[in-house]
């Protein structure tokens, strides 16, 4: 059965189930419940691979018909941890070294490109003398460039994220996520790097109250969990560690809802406060990492759909090998804070113990391909609330989305 049929079949089967009358009737889940049921069938998809049959295709389409949103939860985080782990296996074989039998780093390191060398990374985490008893210990890494591990994966895998200018005709557009090579539908295209605050934990976001006004690279996952990618940047030429946090120039809008009110005011309140326990600081991250782009990803231009979207992933902490390709870092305690939402509020219910007794996770967020990619620029649908002034260059994708996400 060819490949595009099979595609078209996915795609008809996602517009029908979104109007499935099992989902939730609260209008913002069932636009998670719609979101997930899409997440489910693209990522199975792409699991099946090109040598797929018709009869794998119906199966997955009649799972999604009957399975509960829960279920399909489920599957769509196995589908989404089997490719970071071959995405994270590969990167390991690029850039580790086994010190007992490579004293030295080659002079030709497979997949790279002519380029000068850098210093190990391994340097730069720990320093070169004796590493202390407080220090981490990590595996010496091959000194490839973020261009040269890019182009690595490139060859692995067969794509790989970039950075660009964007090619979308306004000013604030800027800087944009492009794919280098051909991806699938359901493919992991990137992470949303960053720092990730749990509600508990909102007072301490840069800029709180206000803390859009001088930020545009947060991102806020279903559950409340709010990631800010500002800290990231484009990310470094090692392997190093990371502490996740920065200071920058806060200089608020105020003339919008406060009518030019008192900006030393605003100055008071958005001060974030000042935590004594910063949890999980000061791990070694990958910061070369050439999946770590999400947060470069535009919002289409008017007649443009996306060709991604947002799935959240919660990366199981237990997977100690594949930690420092997750390019993200828990605000606070490790420990989960059970949080209740009313309207638009977030209230503590209960105590700082996971009452699921789960393993403890990173809820990241990585973005997904709906369609097959091929040498273009990557394009989210940033689902603005339609309850606030939106930017000029904002074009709603789907004006009943954005209602229901917000609602």
């Amino acid at each position: 059965m060819a490949f595009l049929y099979l595609f078209q079949k996915f795609q008809e089967a996602v517009k029908v189930l979104a109007k499935n009358p099992m989902f939730a009737r609260d209008p913002r889940h069932l636009q998670f419940e719609a979101d997930i049921n899409r997440l489910f069938l693209y990522t199975s998809y792409n699991r099946l691979g090109k040598n797929a049959e018709e009869t794998d295709a119906d199966e997955i389409i009649e799972m999604a018909n009957k399975a509960s949103v829960k279920d399909q939860q489920k599957q769509v985080q196995e589908n989404i941890h089997f490719q970071i782990k071959d995405m994270c296996k590969i990167m390991d074989e690029v850039l580790r070294v086994d010190n007992k039998n490579i004293p030295d780093p080659p002079s030709s390191i497979p997949c790279s490109q002519n380029g000068p060398r850098r210093q190990s990374g391994l340097s730069f985490a720990i320093g070169k003398g004796t590493p202390s008893a407080n220090e981490p210990v990590v595996p010496t890494t091959q000194p490839l460039t973020r261009l040269e591990l890019s182009q690595c994966l490139m060859d692995r895998v067969g794509y790989a994220p970039d950075i660009k200018p964007s090619q979308i005709p306004h000013e604030e557009a800027g800087q944009g996520l492009f794919l280098n090579g051909e991806a699938d539908v359901g493919a992991i295209i990137a992470f949303y790097p960053g720092m990730i605050y749990s509600p508990a934990y909102y007072r301490y976001i840069p800029g709180y109250p206000r803390v859009d006004a001088s930020n545009s690279y947060l991102i806020t996952r279903y559950d409340g969990n709010v990631i800010n990618a500002h800290p990231w940047g484009t990310g470094g030429e090692t392997r190093e560690l990371w502490d996740g946090f920065y200071h920058p120039q806060y200089n608020p809008d105020t003339s919008e809802e406060t009518g030019g009110g008192s900006d030393r005011m605003w100055r008071m309140l958005s001060k974030p406060l000042e935590a004594s326990n910063r949890g999980t600081i000061g791990e070694v991250l990958e910061r070369r990492n050439p999946l770590a782009f999400g947060h470069f990803a535009n919002h289409p231009p008017k007649g443009i759909a996306p060709n991604v979207m947002v799935c959240p992933y919660d990366f199981p902490l237990s997977e100690k090998d594949m930690r420092v390709y997750i390019p993200n870092l828990i605000y606070g305690d490790e420990e989960s804070i059970t949080m209740k939402r009313f309207g638009t509020f977030w209230f503590r219910f209960g105590g700082s113990v996971d009452p699921n007794g789960d393993s403890p996770v990173l809820k990241t967020l990585v973005l997904v391909a709906t369609r097959a990619l091929c040498n273009e620029e990557v394009f989210l649908n940033y689902r603005l609330s339609n309850q606030k002034r939106r930017p000029a260059w904002y074009a709603p994708v789907d004006e009943e989305e954005d209602k229901r996400r917000w609602s």
